[in-house]
């Protein structure tokens, strides 16, 4: 990430269009990321070729923001095209021109072409990896100038979706949303994690063989942990701290914090804490959503047919007080 939430924002007023530029190497996510920022109030137009921009963008001012994806398969498409669009719109008062970026590492975009079996728009008849290297040194140019680069190496589309949402939600909201992560060490920290507790000090359920089984959605796991004569105190402790620092966050603009709770295999500690704190923070009236991320990956692992366990009460809880 290359530029301050509020630098982007700030200076943007009613006379003023803002225009987010989408592009980065194909199966980065722009796709995605257009189909988010539509979601999140965006008039938003992908693989428009470049020659019909200046067109588009004649006239006054539209109600609502504009996101642009720019796809290296159109025929116009050139990086010094681009450079020079970025330039005059920059120039021009009103416009509040953004680039935003996919990047993704080399390697990863291969797999994902391969698993998808999908040929890549610059070499349809030969392996992937030679289109991906030459679209990475195609946009270099306009990376470099990128005012949100989001690397998408490591990120599901649930992940993609929280992090455009950090960067380009603009809706009325007089709360700032808060989300509530579980994660094992063991498979390495989020990314985007604004705060981060470790749980690993706690009791473990894992060496309870009744328990072993359950997660940290079960009341019985969540009744072992709290047990733990360390846990009311850095469950005050923590909780407070979040309530602390919720109300500097949102003088700051900021609209959205993610909180992390990791423990050795994410599965009971960090989710007993997640739901738990979910549930403390809705009620003082804050928007809270969850998500478990070692849970979410066992779902995904189960063979088709097979049913996923049931989402725990303290989750149902938090979205019904949000």
């Amino acid at each position: 990430m290359t530029r301050d939430e509020g630098s982007i924002r700030d200076g943007i007023g009613q006379d003023v269009q803002r225009l987010v530029l989408v592009t980065g190497p194909s199966g980065a996510g722009r796709s995605t990321a257009i189909n988010v920022l539509e979601d999140l109030g965006f008039e938003a137009i992908d693989n428009l070729p470049l020659s019909l921009i200046p067109r588009l963008l004649d006239g006054p001012p539209r109600p609502m923001p504009l996101a642009l994806g720019l796809d290296v398969r159109n025929r116009d498409f050139a990086a010094t095209s681009v450079i020079e669009l970025i330039d005059r719109l920059t120039r021009r008062p009103d416009f509040a021109p953004e680039v935003l970026y996919l990047d993704c590492a080399a390697d990863v975009l291969v797999r994902r072409y391969n698993e998808t079996r999908r040929r890549h728009p610059l070499s349809p008849n030969r392996e992937p990896l030679s289109g991906v290297l030459t679209e990475i040194d195609i946009l270099a140019p306009i990376r470099d100038r990128a005012d949100v680069l989001l690397d998408t190496s490591e990120l599901s589309p649930h992940d993609l979706k929280a992090e455009l949402t950090r960067w380009f939600d603009m809706r009325p909201d007089n709360r700032l949303s808060l989300s509530l992560h579980s994660f094992s060490y063991k498979r390495g920290v989020p990314r985007g994690l604004d705060m981060m507790f470790d749980c690993r000090f706690l009791n473990n359920p894992h060496w309870d063989e009744t328990l072993r089984p359950m997660t940290g959605q079960d009341p019985a796991v969540q009744a072992h942990v709290r047990a733990d004569p360390r846990f009311d105190e850095f469950f005050q402790r923590t909780r407070d701290l979040v309530r602390f620092v919720l109300p500097a966050h949102m003088e700051e603009g900021k609209s959205h914090l993610s909180v992390g709770f990791g423990c050795t295999g994410g599965k009971h500690r960090s989710v007993t804490l997640v739901e738990m704190m979910a549930v403390a923070l809705a009620k003082d009236g804050w928007p809270v959503s969850i998500r478990h991320r070692e849970l979410e990956r066992r779902i995904n692992m189960l063979p088709a047919g097979t049913e996923a366990e049931p989402k725990g009460k303290a989750e149902a809880t938090a979205r019904e007080a949000s």
